[in-house]
């Protein structure tokens, strides 16, 4: 009896797929593009927190240390910073080491110069935080510690930058959420229509008693096909399009534009689009074929 009804099930979610196909493939279309859509800005809103968290990664203090401090005291400040609960990494960077890099940073122009005789450069521990969007505070209170001349984190670039970045990421997702409950809306309504098509078919079962859920299933699984290939056809366009993408951007050079790889960006995708897709098809024959099943 399951068998037969299982079979008769899933024969008739074709027929219906066959006989109104141009309604199902307008469906399935609208399906599609939505999902295009909104599958399109999560990547770009993918990359754009990747981006913004690669930036923040670089986001450090740099603590000056006194030129006449003592050894003690050097030491003393290397375990102050080092355990403090808001400090991932302490590195010590000798005057030395600062003035090779600024002989790297401004190549010939410092030619001739003996260094080793006279070099005003400090030694200091460049430090990353544990929460990038604290350094600010933090460098405040390095200031007040024993044996540091001056701190540096880049004032008035960082605070812009963390301003720009939580403006682009409440914006990202606003917009997100925008496009889903678009999705919602289309979605629902298009499948109402293909049901509405078949009022009289649904009505007609129903005199002839067939149970609620003999008739629903057939319009379940075709919701649920319908939803399920609407989800799939544009994470392989998504697939194409973003490893088009990481080409372009490697062929010209664009490396400021970390992208992310694609396959893992793909997959991350699809754990939320084959889900709304269909879902979004089941709950829509769901609600539309309710009220025809009330006579």
């Amino acid at each position: 009896m399951f068998v037969s009804g299982l079979g008769y099930i899933i024969g008739e979610t074709f027929k219906g797929l066959y006989r109104n196909r141009w309604m199902c493939i307008t469906s399935t279309g609208v399906v599609v593009v939505t999902l295009l859509m909104l599958g399109l800005f999560m990547l770009v809103n993918l990359n754009i927190d990747h981006i913004t968290e690669t930036v923040k990664e670089q986001v450090e203090i740099v603590v000056y240390i006194e030129d006449q401090a003592a050894q003690e005291a050097v030491n003393d400040l290397y375990k102050q910073l080092s355990e403090h609960r808001q400090v991932e990494e302490v590195t010590y960077v000798s005057s030395e080491e600062h003035m090779r890099r600024l002989q790297m940073q401004l190549g010939g122009m410092l030619e001739g110069y003996d260094s080793a005789l006279d070099n005003p450069l400090l030694a200091s521990y460049e430090i990353k935080t544990v929460v990038p969007e604290s350094v600010v505070e933090l460098a405040e209170e390095f200031e007040t510690y024993p044996a540091v001349s001056t701190v540096f984190y880049g004032q008035g670039y960082v605070e812009n930058l963390f301003a720009v970045t939580g403006v682009l990421q409440y914006v990202g997702m606003a917009l997100m959420l925008g496009l889903a409950v678009t999705a919602i809306f289309l979605i629902s309504h298009t499948i109402k229509l293909t049901v509405m098509m078949r009022r009289k078919e649904i009505v007609i079962m129903k005199y002839v008693g067939a149970s609620n859920w003999f008739i629903r299933w057939p319009f379940l699984m075709e919701g649920l096909l319908m939803g399920l290939v609407g989800a799939v056809v544009p994470l392989v366009i998504l697939y194409y399009l973003y490893q088009y993408s990481i080409e372009w951007v490697a062929g010209n050079n664009l490396y400021f534009l970390s992208l992310l790889p694609a396959e893992p960006v793909i997959r991350e995708l699809a754990k939320y689009l084959i889900p709304l897709g269909t879902g979004l098809g089941i709950i829509g024959s769901t609600f539309s074929i309710g009220r025809f099943l009330r006579v």
